[in-house]
């Protein structure tokens, strides 16, 4: 424990991931972006968006949100070990707003991905996801 009373352990990592995927992105919930994130969170998402800082991730956040406001992030697998969690996902939602220049379909998308964080201090530093992106380009056809 650090003297916040934050787990610095393997299985609080673990838990980071979780709450990253179940609290942040599930729900949507902003208010856990500075709880879960370090204030210099680096993030690359899989549609080649990159994200610095909470500000830049609640961006992110909201534009997926708007493209896909059902979106839902299955946790498949998820891996931790010293300071790094792996998960392996699987993405669903319903295409009915803007992805960057490409028009809401009404689509409904399913497409698999891993996700990459690094953590530092209890907060997750680093995030680099790797969702099938050509799956989902050719899902909304954009491909």
């Amino acid at each position: 424990m650090d003297r916040r009373g934050t787990d610095l352990s393997v299985g609080g990592n673990r838990t980071l991931g979780l709450r990253f995927y179940d609290v942040m992105w599930n729900t949507w919930d902003e208010s856990a972006v500075p709880e879960a994130l370090a204030s210099d969170v680096d993030f690359r998402g899989s549609i080649g968006v990159r994200a610095r800082g909470h500000a830049g991730v609640v961006e992110y956040m909201r534009l997926i949100r708007d493209a896909f406001p059902d979106f839902h992030n299955r946790i498949d697998d998820l891996v931790a070990e010293d300071d790094k969690v792996v998960a392996r996902l699987t993405y669903t939602g319903t295409h009915l707003g803007p992805l960057l220049e490409h028009a809401a379909t009404g689509r409904k998308v399913t497409y698999s991905g891993a996700a990459f964080f690094e953590i530092a201090n209890g907060k997750i530093r680093h995030v680099w996801v790797l969702g099938d992106a050509l799956s989902l380009m050719r899902q909304i056809g954009a491909v």
